[in-house]
């Protein structure tokens, strides 16, 4: 069952047309997240960069949008497919109301809830072979845009198909400063020894959940330092670790890029706090 609006409907209905502003023109943001036996991760931070991404983009909020209201029509969806004790995948997008052509009649919105069920309730390190490449036919703005979650993901889905016809598991991004900013569906971090690097919004990555909790669990501890700057593509097969994040997978490694083979050494220290976080922060 999917929630539309509060109402609730089969996967199968047809509930959207063809003047549907998110299909027509991407004029659409959208949230996924973890739910674990009725708890969901980081769910304040979701909630907040959803309505600043909404304000951003001249949506109308509406007043019953209230964090309180989101949480229970998404738990409310949650337990309609009989997942209230499970692990399970969240996704929340929000679109502007039909009308108009690039200009729009209304700022009114709609909402759409779904769900899917995740394999395990933790955040775990997958050591399986993830080799990545530079995908460098089109680039990312470095604009306040390109930090927001919209589903205008043209260059990610090209990516994803260079990735898939190339056989790598993922492609790093660049900006137009030649930079790399993300992967396809994450925020990049590096490690070399005890420095762990991340690029600045101001390059143009996603502002991710994850990577600003990862950022809030390096910058506690004494053990490493936290740089956010930009990274070279020249500095990619130099550093001890590569790591993607993003709030489904947590912290997903980077064993291959090129010629250089990379450890897991500090992905396994961070995803144990990582969890620790969720856990308590809810």
């Amino acid at each position: 069952m999917i929630n539309f609006n509060g109402s609730l409907f089969p996967e199968n209905k047809e509930i959207l047309t063809s003047k549907n502003r998110g299909l027509k023109y991407g004029d659409a943001l959208f949230e996924t997240l973890r739910c674990v036996n009725g708890t969901l991760f980081f769910w304040e931070d979701h909630y907040f960069r959803l309505m600043a991404s909404m304000r951003m983009l001249r949506m109308e909020i509406p007043m019953q949008f209230t964090l309180e209201f989101l949480e229970d029509e998404i738990k409310k969806t949650i337990k309609e497919n009989g997942f209230e004790n499970k692990a399970v995948r969240v996704r929340l997008t929000v679109f502007r109301n039909e009308g108009g052509l690039y200009a729009p009649e209304t700022n009114d919105i709609s909402y759409i809830i779904e769900t899917k069920l995740l394999d395990s309730p933790f955040y775990i390190i997958n050591e399986s072979d993830y080799e990545v490449e530079l995908f460098k036919d089109y680039y990312v703005n470095k604009d306040m845009l390109s930090n927001l979650k919209t589903t205008n993901k043209i260059l990610n889905v090209v990516a994803s198909v260079y990735a898939k016809e190339n056989g790598y598991a993922n492609c790093l991004l660049v900006n137009t400063d030649k930079q790399v900013v993300e992967a396809i569906n994450g925020n990049l971090f590096l490690v070399k020894g005890n420095t762990i690097k991340t690029p600045p919004l101001g390059d143009g990555c996603l502002n991710g959940i994850i990577r600003k909790k990862l950022m809030e669990v390096v910058g506690a501890t004494d053990e490493f330092q936290l740089l956010e700057e930009s990274v070279s593509p020249f500095e990619l097969q130099k550093v001890d670790e590569l790591f993607i994040t993003n709030s489904i997978v947590g912290i997903q490694p980077i064993s291959k890029y090129r010629k250089k083979q990379f450890v897991t050494t500090v992905s396994k220290k961070l995803v144990g706090k990582l969890n620790a976080k969720a856990r308590m922060v809810g």
